[in-house]
């Protein structure tokens, strides 16, 4: 059985102003095209269909026509679970009709799981799903302290409980897989994730993700990645577009994942083409390097993220004729002299001491100092802190006598 790994779509969102739903009517064009090629037998989308709990018409519009497109008339089951950006009530509300289409739209976590008679394969698909499980839509409070650890354990038990009931429910044939749209300890974020953990308290570690399935499908980070650390395989399938310069490096992809019964799954990852790349440029020479770059066409079909290192600010004709010359120009962010000399200061100031001495000892000396040289200066540096602070050496100094009071 072939399942097709996907989430995060955002739909309706934009880059500062900009919209993004012309990529996104492209990516389903390309989402279309992957499932009728690969022969995918079921679809999972792992929350965060919609970027606000009200989105426009437009991206609901979207939304709709694509399940449409891609259950090719129910014969290929699609399971949808809200993540924290879809109000759940809403994304719930059309599952009366969409059910009937074998299409499943999910708002709450509960202990119900889901099993779907597959039009294609002898034995049923088991779903354990769990939907943005946030306090309020567990419709619970786990707990009255305000202590994180207390609450961060209360939280983790709660979500392992939910998936225990769960599979203890599901039949034992089949195959089996979990969704979730959560933040898993470990897993990396970027930039256009609005936060869903409270410092720590809605984290759930690795351990205490299902056992009981051969495949574990989440959302919620834009990086696609595979937990390494969990019971059994689990992945990000990440973002189908990259939703802000954080992610300028970042491959996107769906993940496909091959099933049976009682064996252990395997994946493979289908990199997309179809959002326009985010790219940072750092134009160092200043104007008249950016101005080169719109004669060669640059980065003609991206997003860009312009640096200009500046000796005075631009005029508003120079900013305008930067716009013109680049209809994907997002940010036009100037550096002036005293500010790379107050970057400078501030990347100093963070290195270490010892990496400070060797840079010094580099151009003072033209050499390279060795290890006994610099476990010298930091022992140096070690006495000279302690004698600043009042405190005594740990080791005899020559001026100690080793009498008390003196």
């Amino acid at each position: 059985m072939r399942l097709l790994h996907t989430g995060d779509w955002h739909l309706g969102r934009t880059l500062e102003g900009r919209s993004r739903l012309p990529e996104q009517v492209a990516f389903i064009e390309e989402l279309t095209g992957i499932v009728e090629e690969e022969k995918i037998d079921a679809i999972l989308i792992a929350g965060d269909i919609f970027d606000t709990v009200n989105p426009p018409a437009a991206a609901e519009e979207l939304f709709y026509h694509s399940l449409e497109r891609l259950s090719a008339g129910g014969r290929r089951p699609i399971v949808v679970i809200a993540g924290n950006h879809d109000h759940p009530d809403r994304l719930a509300a059309a599952a009366p009709l969409t059910t009937k289409q074998n299409i499943y739209l999910l708002g709450y976590p509960d202990i119900q799981g889901l099993s779907i008679m597959m039009p294609t394969w002898e034995y049923p698909l088991h779903v354990a799903p769990m939907p943005y499980p946030s306090e309020a839509r567990l419709k619970k409070v786990l707990s009255e302290s305000l202590d994180e650890e207390i609450l961060q354990q209360l939280y983790q038990e709660q979500v392992a409980y939910l998936w225990k009931e769960q599979a203890t429910r599901l039949p034992s044939d089949g195959v089996h897989v979990a969704m979730g749209h959560l933040f898993v300890a470990g897993g990396e974020e970027s930039d256009s994730e609005r936060p869903i953990q409270i410092g720590g308290a809605y984290t759930v570690g690795a351990s205490h993700l299902p056992s009981q399935v051969e495949y574990v499908a989440l959302g919620h980070l834009h990086r696609p990645q595979q937990l390494h650390q969990a019971p059994v395989l689990t992945r990000y399938s990440g973002s189908p577009l990259a939703y802000s310069f954080s992610e300028a490096a970042y491959a996107k992809s769906v993940t496909i994942v091959n099933l049976e019964p009682q064996q252990a799954a395997t994946w493979q990852e289908i990199h997309l083409t179809s959002g326009k790349p985010l790219v940072r440029w750092q134009a160092k020479e200043g104007l008249q390097q950016v101005q080169q770059w719109l004669e060669e066409k640059k980065d003609r079909n991206a997003w860009v993220d312009l640096e200009i290192h500046l000796q005075s600010p631009l005029t508003l004709q120079e900013i305008h004729q930067l716009r013109q010359g680049h209809e994907g120009l997002i940010h036009i962010r100037p550096i002036f002299p005293e500010q790379e000399q107050l970057a400078g200061k501030e990347r100093r100031a963070n290195l270490p001491i010892e990496e400070l001495f060797r840079r010094y000892y580099v151009r003072q000396t033209g050499g390279v100092p060795d290890d006994a040289l610099i476990q010298l200066f930091l022992s140096l540096v070690h006495e000279e802190a302690e004698a600043s602070s009042g405190e005594a050496p740990e080791h005899d100094q020559p001026w100690n006598s080793g009498k008390e009071g003196e």
